[in-house]
């Protein structure tokens, strides 16, 4: 057997000689709740042997969404969004790379890590007993002109940064030309897609925007444009429909323009068309649309639902699939508190929630004993519109500004995965509260090899966005 090509294999039946061998695919909300709970809810006895776990990811950290937007605009340190996966899955077996195919006959996967490429061998194989898939919901933009060379996405720490210095950047290119024309398009900001995270992150940004003001005595707060195109006729569409309404008013209470019903047709030569007939010149345009399934699901052969997302039982097992189970955006779980059973919405607190689920079900099966269904009754929602704005509905009650604000703090904190993390971040939000918001681009953070390239004659610096 060549080194290129290695196996690790498992009994097909776990039995006091051989341990089960549990691989959780995906590192993200899902895949981190269930691999902790896991690790620390198998340290009692099985009676069948021990247990190995195996968690595949391409990142060696799990970023908390909720948090990106704050961390974008600067209200958040993007080190305390995130949680290190070695440290936190220390009995677990950390394998970076990227699932590219299951065979739920045979019980092995492949994994494709940086290793494999480099010694260009075979990818590597695995055998489990039992797995979980988590892989998430990656961003998959559709083929429109323009789109792949001037468009930003909000789905990682690397990309949160990197918009927060380019929002600044385009300040400061207002703020130094005379080009009204170039002007108006660095200080045109749109954004593609009405769900938390785009609505979230246009809210963020538009308030440290108009902070940042006060720093460019040739920028008026009015001078800047905020545009959110979303092609339904609602925005948060996974919130009530008094939360959507509420959330709308208090975006065009600030100007922000919010145009429904309406999707981006083409962001060619750094002009946003819309399906409206207008047309938008901007330096900046965010697509935070079109979050779907992971690829993988529909290469292992599992049963999908019409959106791509693979068919579970509320216990968190796959549908007609044995000893494979699922969670967090990649499945489709029935919500048992809809009166109709629609699938729960792929939010952050239902992924953590069925991870812990699905993790104690994996455990009760070993021990043979019987699963329970997934059910949660969310309390209301909660959504932050900048430092000290935001929207909430809890227990019917409706909160708005500061009160709403600190509701979604409170929240998240509380669900943010372990207590290391947790005494960061709220220490952090309290030395905050006694200094200004910081105002600084750190672009040179995004290609930190680009200066010794130029200084070295390796070419030109790499274009900005």
């Amino acid at each position: 057997m060549t080194q290129a090509r290695r196996t690790t294999r498992t009994s097909r039946t776990p039995g006091p000689a051989r341990p089960a061998h549990i691989v959780v695919v995906g590192g993200g909300c899902a895949g981190l709740a269930a691999a902790h709970r896991l690790q620390r809810t198998l340290r009692r006895p099985l009676g069948r042997g021990d247990v190995r776990i195996t968690v595949v990811s391409p990142e060696p950290y799990m970023t908390y969404p909720p948090f990106l937007p704050e961390a974008a605009a600067g209200s958040l340190s993007p080190r305390h969004v995130v949680v290190p996966l070695r440290r936190v899955l220390a009995r677990c077996r950390f394998l970076p790379g990227e699932v590219t195919a299951v065979d739920t006959a045979a019980r092995t996967l492949s994994v494709r890590n940086a290793a494999g490429e480099e010694a260009g061998g075979e990818p590597l194989r695995l055998d489990y007993d039992e797995l979980v898939l988590a892989p998430g919901s990656p961003t998959r933009p559709p083929d429109l002109p323009g789109l792949d060379r001037h468009a930003l996405g909000l789905r990682t720490v690397r990309e949160a940064i990197g918009l927060r210095n380019h929002v600044l950047e385009q300040l400061d290119i207002a703020a130094s030309t005379r080009d009204s024309a170039v002007r108006d398009a660095a200080l045109t900001f749109l954004f593609v897609g009405g769900g938390h995270a785009g609505v979230g992150a246009l809210a963020e940004l538009e308030d440290m925007g108009r902070f940042a003001c006060r720093y460019y005595p040739t920028i008026r707060p009015d001078e800047q444009r905020w545009i959110l195109v979303e092609p339904s006729d609602r925005i948060l569409s996974e919130a009530s429909e008094r939360m959507s309404q509420d959330t709308l008013h208090e975006l065009r209470g600030r100007n922000i323009d919010v145009r429904l019903r309406t999707r981006l047709e083409s962001c060619a030569d750094r002009t946003a068309v819309l399906s409206d007939g207008t047309r938008h010149p901007t330096r900046t345009l965010v697509w935070t649309a079109d979050a779907r399934p992971s690829p993988l699901l529909a290469a292992c052969g599992l049963p999908l639902d019409e959106t791509g997302r693979v068919r579970c039982t509320p216990a968190l097992r796959v549908e007609d699939t044995e000893h494979v189970w699922a969670a967090g955006d990649a499945a489709a779980v029935p919500d048992l508190t809809a009166p109709d059973g629609t699938p729960c919405a792929p939010l952050a607190q239902h992924a953590l929630r069925q991870g812990r689920r699905l993790a104690d079900n994996l455990a009760a099966a070993l021990r043979g004993r019987p699963p329970a269904d997934y059910r949660h009754r969310a309390a209301g929602a909660v959504a932050a519109l900048g430092l000290h704005q935001g929207v909430a509905r809890l227990h019917g009650a409706r909160l708005t500004g500061t009160p709403a604000w600190l509701a979604h703090r409170v929240h998240h904190l509380g669900r943010l995965p372990t207590a290391n993390r947790k005494a960061r971040l709220l220490a952090e939000w309290t030395l905050a509260g006694l200094f200004k918001r910081e105002i600084v681009s750190l672009g040179s953070l995004e290609h930190p090899r680009a200066e010794f390239e130029l200084a070295a004659g390796g070419g030109s610096p790499p274009e900005t966005p």
